[in-house]
């Protein structure tokens, strides 16, 4: 064997037993730190100097004033306080469709001429929409002037068995323009030039801004076709999303403030009108229609809001919010039951403002309950479990004439008694001497 060769097997033995000697003295320390959390709850082993917490036989942990310094354990006390339910939910800022008007056509004809031709325009009560030539029109403005003309001749004359103060023939006429939504002013207009009008005048009939129009300049129309369609936004409503746990929480009549998206440092308040009795199938969400006030047209329908909807302020018992653990499959917080011993108590919750939760059972008012560190005093409660369940287990053992009569966890193995690693067998039998 050549000096290379001897010296590379030699380091090669060497490494070996270093990293042997390394991995038992790690394991033995491991396996020295469990026995000292096995020996707070079972008898018989011998830990001495154990740093850790103390297990009480119902879950409880105990702590010293060190520990309860070293990990920052804080309190809270369990009181009756008044709760105000405030619910943050995400809202659209929607038409009020209380507030919208659709004009239709009253009678057929031909569009002359438009006064509103543009979509957004903003329109008051009465303003001029559009010019209607209509034949229809036409033949009924010259039955007006023939029933006009025909009453003044009845009126004139004395004819035997025709009463006079029943003789009315303008006002039947009269009636078919107010059908047809024609004003008034231009009936009146007819009667006094004694001539007709080749177009007659449709108003608006509200104020608002007109969302959409379906009319164009010389274009044929026939009654029921709708023409535009008008936008009161001096009130608007603002649609709030409600998850299924706070639309209980909300009634007709809770009270709103609402922050709007671009608006900063603006907010809006208004009151819940109307809770939708149905589920949005695709949020799972349910709707609350607050109605605001919007007289100088700040809001405009497609806005995003936050919405805080906050009811009607009762008594409740409460502890911190940061104090219940919530697992999924239940609900529980520790409470102090002195001298450094912390138990874990379950408790039923109601709803959650702010900083407080409301308790329905498990506690009483006056209690202290720990508000910080409790996932670490929950992992050391679930090993007590575990240390008991084995101390269940070997009595039983003994009970039936085990053998086993207690727990020697002092003295590990070395390296060359369990045979688990020897430099020697590194070496490839074939380059051995």
């Amino acid at each position: 064997m050549s000096p290379t060769l001897r010296r590379t097997l030699l380091w090669t033995a060497i490494t070996a037993v270093v990293f042997a000697g390394a991995y038992w003295i790690w394991r033995t320390r491991a396996q020295s730190a469990a026995t000292s959390t096995m020996a707070a709850d079972m008898p018989g082993m011998d830990m001495p100097g154990m740093p850790g917490m103390n297990m009480g036989s119902d879950s409880s942990v105990v702590l010293t004033a060190d520990q309860i310094r070293t990990f920052s354990v804080t309190f809270g006390e369990a009181a009756v306080r008044t709760m105000s339910n405030v619910v943050r939910a995400a809202g659209t800022v929607v038409v009020d469709e209380t507030g919208m008007v659709q004009v239709a056509a009253r009678v057929g004809g031909f569009v002359e001429k438009l006064h509103v031709n543009v979509t957004g325009q903003s329109v008051r009560r009465g303003q001029p929409l559009l010019e209607l030539y209509s034949p229809e029109l036409l033949a009924a403005q010259q039955e007006l002037l023939l029933a006009a003309d025909l009453q003044r001749r009845i009126l004139g004359s004395n004819v035997p068995g025709v009463p006079v103060e029943t003789v009315d023939l303008v006002s039947a006429a009269k009636q078919r323009f107010n059908l047809w939504d024609i004003s008034e002013e231009q009936v009146e207009e007819i009667l006094r030039t004694g001539r007709t009008r080749r177009t007659m005048t449709l108003f608006a009939p509200a104020s608002g801004v007109v969302t959409e129009r379906s009319v164009v300049q010389g274009q044929a129309i026939q009654a029921g076709d709708m023409l535009y369609a008008i936008a009161d936004f001096s009130r608007v409503w603002v649609e709030a999303q409600l998850r299924g746990v706070d639309a209980a929480n909300v009634r007709v009549g809770t009270r709103a403030e609402i922050d709007i998206t671009g608006l900063t440092g603006r907010s809006f308040s208004g009151r819940v009108e109307y809770v939708y009795p149905t589920v949005e199938q695709d949020a799972r969400t349910v709707r609350a229609r607050i109605v605001v006030a919007n007289g100088a047209g700040t809001l405009k329908p497609g806005m995003y809001a936050t919405v805080l909807l906050t009811s009607s302020a009762r008594e409740a018992l409460t502890v911190p919010a940061s104090s219940v653990i919530r697992t999924g499959e239940r609900n529980f917080l520790f409470i102090d039951l002195g001298g450094g011993r912390l138990r874990p108590q379950d408790v039923q919750i109601g709803v959650t403002s702010g900083d407080d939760t409301e308790i329905l059972s498990g506690i009483e008012a006056g209690q202290r309950v720990v508000t910080s560190a409790q996932y670490l005093l929950n992992s050391e409660s679930n090993l007590g479990e575990v240390m008991r369940s084995m101390i269940g287990m070997g009595g039983a053992t003994q009970a039936s004439g085990g053998a086993m009569e207690g727990m020697d966890m002092t003295g590990i193995a070395t390296p060359k008694e369990s045979g688990a690693t020897r430099a020697p067998d590194s070496v490839p039998p074939r380059q051995r001497r």
